[in-house]
């Protein structure tokens, strides 16, 4: 697998407090990966020293095969959690300033921005300045100026701050075609719902070190507990089976709707008996549900930081 972005064993400490511990992560080239851990991780340092805004004090980074060097700087796009607009400056002037900054001509820069513009429904707000507009829509305009120069990769930094459903689901659909226009994304979230949508790849960093990485797919079934969700439709009174199921097999909880005559129980399995357990419930009722309980990547970020923390 080619990777846009390596660090090996990166370090960064500031006087007494360490940042980041002998970090390492392998991104693959054209995939979202997320980037996650808690306030005060060290997600923020990793992702400044990317941008050559700080330095490691150990280990290295190597993009595209290269050591990190000050020319990837202009095939890096950076949107960062605390925007960086100048309120009183309007937005056509400052999106061509800053298109500019990256190397873009004046007519290219132009160019672009009208299409990002009409593309974003934003065309009217070129005259605006940027302290007219909500916090949302200055959002807008720190996108299109964060992608403007068809970076390689794209690093955002809670990307949906700010907006409504609507408009975050118009950004997340631009950062799925992106990725499939071959831009590598590192994102970096608190909102988990955001990660299971669009990440392929995970590291999660919590208190400086690094405690998980790998596919996201991967680490879900490595997470998996053996636990089902089951639903049967019954054809006589619930009591007797729900006790003889429960002599059986390990019930966690239950539930009965007596005008539907619906029983639906939460039970946990070894994974070789799942087959056994199958064929056993559809001799008692008809089975209308039985659906393993897949974790999520809020209950692994919750369950592996808890993990550590316990055993510091």
């Amino acid at each position: 697998m080619d990777h846009i972005l390596v660090a090996n064993n990166v370090s960064k400490t500031f006087g007494n407090y360490t940042a980041l511990s002998n970090i390492s992560l392998k991104i693959p080239t054209n995939c979202i990966y997320g980037l996650l851990g808690p306030n005060g991780a060290g997600k923020t340092t990793f992702i400044r020293i990317i941008n050559q805004i700080t330095y490691q004090d150990q280990g290295e980074i190597l993009f595209n095969g290269e050591p990190l060097a000050p020319k990837h700087i202009s095939v890096i796009g950076y949107l960062p959690e605390e925007r960086g607009l100048y309120k009183s400056m309007k937005v056509g002037e400052q999106a061509l300033y800053l298109a500019q900054l990256k190397g873009l001509s004046k007519n290219e820069a132009k160019k672009r921005l009208k299409y990002w513009f009409d593309r974003l429904d934003i065309g009217d707000w070129w005259n605006k300045k940027i302290q007219e507009l909500s916090k949302g829509m200055a959002q807008k305009v720190q996108f299109i100026v964060t992608v403007l120069h068809k970076p390689k990769l794209l690093i955002f930094d809670e990307p949906f701050s700010g907006f409504d459903p609507i408009n975050a689901n118009i950004i997340k659909d631009e950062i799925l075609q992106l990725k499939e226009n071959g831009t590598s994304i590192i994102f970096s979230t608190h909102r988990m719902e955001s990660v299971e949508e669009l990440c392929e790849h995970i590291a999660l960093i919590h208190k400086s070190e690094k405690i998980l990485d790998g596919k996201l797919s991967e680490i879900k079934k490595a997470y998996k507990n053996n636990i089902f969700n089951v639903g049967l439709q019954l054809e006589q009174d619930n009591e007797m089976l729900l006790k003889n199921l429960q002599d059986k097999f390990n019930i966690l909880s239950s539930s009965y709707n007596e005008e539907e005559r619906q029983l639906d129980f939460v039970m946990k399995l070894p994974s070789s008996q799942t087959g056994d357990v199958l064929a056993t419930l559809s001799n008692h009722a008809n089975v209308n549900r039985f659906e393993e309980t897949i974790p999520s990547a809020n209950d692994i970020f919750i369950q592996t930081v808890n993990k550590k923390d316990n055993d510091r």
